[in-house]
């Protein structure tokens, strides 16, 4: 077995950090070694939350001087991620930036920059890259067994409650920058840089707040077009969150997204499967595990990025246009 890789975390207060955290720690072929926030504020948070009970804290300094090592889980304030990344690139570290990545395209691209000069990796934290159901829809495509794609939607709703929505309402696109982003990296892998992107950002909900907790956007294709939803107030959301491709030869429809659960349609037998409708059974991976596995193997050169820095710049791009913020590269 391969040496195991020294890992720390850098942030607390990211939606993601808690399980980031639990994966990185109990991942295999990981070492790691603790959890530093350097905002006094959110420390005092953080040390209250369950998950955090047994961590092992540390400096933001242990983490970043220590040579030995080699990757940093950056899990703080979406507003701190991009200088939090900086860090960790400048000190030399591997990181795993969760998303979205900032608020600022420019900073996102001397980011990636950063990391192409020093030979390093930046693994984005979008939760569906390495989920089954979406592997498979997204095989279907690459390999033409829906024809030409027309047609892309997805829904990803939650229950929030009040707390929760006063830590998301500080950006303009809410729901749809906080979490119809990991839908928006699915639909750009699929069909790449839209030509249009038209928002509606609204709030419906009953909470005095600037949530913007309603939102939609249609994003514009030659020869396709994409629509996302996401609210903040729908009960039961998770059983209907569902992800659908359709093309001139057949649909591919992922609901509910965790665990998937996957339905496929094809006008002629393709990949093993047969013409018509079927269902299709696709593991149950844990969100995160497979995640950090792969950095893991990446970082030791036994394995290729999932994704390249072009798709993660776009998908940034277009979370921001989606968001109301129309930012040029």
């Amino acid at each position: 077995m391969s040496e195991k890789i020294r890992a720390g975390m850098l942030g607390t207060v990211h939606a993601h950090a808690g399980g980031k955290y639990l994966a990185f720690r109990d991942g295999p072929d990981y070492d790691f070694i603790g959890v530093a926030e350097p905002n006094p504020e959110y420390l005092e948070y953080s040390r209250q939350l369950p998950y955090y009970q047994d961590v092992n804290w540390a400096d933001k300094s242990a983490l970043l001087d220590d040579d030995s090592v080699q990757v940093i889980a950056i899990e703080g304030h979406v507003r701190d991620l991009m200088a939090l990344g900086m860090e960790a690139l400048h000190a030399g570290k591997h990181i795993h930036l969760d998303k979205p990545a900032g608020t600022d395209i420019k900073q996102f691209e001397a980011l990636l920059r950063l990391a192409i000069e020093k030979g390093l990796q930046v693994q984005m934290g979008y939760m569906f890259r390495y989920n089954p159901g979406f592997a498979l829809a997204m095989r279907a495509v690459t390999e033409g067994w829906l024809g030409e794609v027309f047609y892309v939607h997805g829904e990803i709703n939650s229950a929030l409650k009040p707390e929760m929505r006063a830590r998301l309402d500080w950006h303009p696109g809410g729901m749809m920058f906080e979490l119809a982003c990991h839908l928006i990296d699915q639909l750009v892998a699929t069909l790449g840089l839209p030509r249009n992107v038209m928002p509606s950002l609204k709030h419906d909900g009953p909470v005095d707040d600037k949530l913007a907790d309603n939102c939609t956007a249609v994003f514009e294709y030659d020869g396709a077009v994409g629509i996302i939803h996401t609210s903040a107030m729908e009960q039961g959301a998770p059983q209907r969150r569902i992800w659908e491709v359709c093309g001139t030869k057949g649909t591919v429809i992922v609901q509910p997204l965790e665990p998937p659960s996957v339905r496929l349609y094809l006008d002629e037998p393709q990949g093993g499967y047969q013409a018509g409708w079927q269902g299709i059974e696709v593991p149950n991976t844990p969100r995160y595990v497979a995640d950090v596995a792969h950095l893991a193997a990446v970082v030791r050169g036994q394995a290729e990025p999932l994704q390249m820095y072009e798709h993660d710049l776009i998908t940034q791009q277009v979370v921001l246009w989606a968001s109301g913020d129309r930012q040029e590269l």
